[in-house]
């Protein structure tokens, strides 16, 4: 399997630490032998080799602060070229993600699925925006087209619904699907305010210097749109579906909620309403006695209900280096795995 690995930053080195560390498992659980044979990206530089690349040693040139450009491998070309010339089997696509337009991600994935690789990202962006058009291209290519680090990072939500839920009708899910948020309201449990809560998650790491697609609920509704399109198998747009964040709750209106035996958690939901799908994200107040409501910190969980199991919860990592840079090693031995 020759991957091409489209972002170096936290989640691209994140698998290439696996990559290393998971080699024995890969070819003797799944018959699988991966070769990295390109990397891209716009800050630490480029580098493509047909023999492949020592992973190793490009961890320790971008952690050291060099560029990978700076080897005598380097790839002089952008991302999109590097896609469109290299002799490659699968894309991991894992550059920023961009709500609005998808981009640069789709153009990458575009490009992928056109050469007939198969392409796994956790790029919210072109998912949210163009998941019909890209599955469709995969289905005409013969490709797979996979994205569990989408929704829930490492937590395998979508491959849960997609093979062990096989069968089962779902009419709703519904969950806390943005972990810098759910930081926030569990630390303002202890009356601490809003504002000073943030900056402690900016501190922490958990949210950026700006975070309104956080405390906004844009993250969150990227996912739901996501889940509905790919769970439901509408076509829904971020547009499409109200949303509304946290910003308004106050450490008083948490702590009423507590006296009356519930608790605020910012919830994405997804749910079918007659033969329509609806989806919003907006804060409820939780029945304590709900398992979403025992989610602390920046953790993430969805309830899934269906007619043959009823509800179903799974709780989980939704972001992290490793965490996310999982997701991709799922979807690889997924689409190159022979056992």
């Amino acid at each position: 399997m020759r991957l091409l690995l489209i972002g170096f930053g936290t989640v691209g080195q994140g698998l290439a630490e696996l990559l290393l560390a998971k080699e024995k498992v890969l070819r003797d659980r799944y018959g699988l032998k991966v070769k990295v044979v390109g990397i891209a990206d716009m800050l630490k530089g480029s580098v493509y080799s047909t023999d492949g690349i020592d992973l190793a040693k490009a961890l320790a040139l971008v952690k050291s602060g060099d560029k990978l450009s700076t080897r005598s491998d380097k790839y002089d070309g952008d991302a999109l070229s590097m896609i469109e010339n290299a002799a490659a089997d699968m894309m991991v696509e894992m550059t920023y993600t961009d709500i609005k337009t998808g981009q640069p991600a789709t153009d990458h994935i575009r490009a992928a699925l056109k050469k007939g690789m198969h392409v796994t990202t956790t790029n919210k962006g072109p998912l949210a925006l163009f998941y019909r058009e890209l599955k469709q291209l995969a289905d005409e290519k013969g490709v797979r087209f996979l994205f569990e680090g989408t929704v829930m990072s490492g937590t395998p939500l979508l491959n849960l619904i997609r093979e062990t839920l096989a069968g089962s009708t779902i009419t709703e899910v519904k969950g806390i699907l943005n972990g810098t948020t759910n930081y926030i309201l569990t630390q303002m449990e202890e009356g601490l305010p809003y504002d000073d809560v943030l900056k402690k998650a900016q501190e922490l790491g958990y949210a950026e210097a700006v975070p309104d697609a956080d405390v906004l609920g844009w993250d969150a509704l990227a996912k739901v749109t996501i889940l509905a399109n790919v769970v439901f198998d509408v076509n829904l747009k971020p547009d499409d579906s109200p949303c509304l964040g946290i910003t308004e709750i106050t450490a008083d209106a948490i702590a009423d909620a507590r006296s009356r035996g519930k608790r605020f958690k910012l919830i994405g939901k997804v749910w079918r309403d007659g033969d329509t799908v609806k989806g919003s994200v907006a804060p409820e107040e939780i029945d304590l006695n709900h398992p979403l409501a025992g989610v602390p910190g920046a953790t993430n969980a969805l309830t899934i209900t269906t007619d043959t199991l009823g509800d179903i919860t799974i709780v989980g990592p939704g972001a992290g280096r490793t965490e996310t840079g999982y997701s991709t090693l799922i979807d690889i031995i997924q689409a190159g795995g022979t056992r």
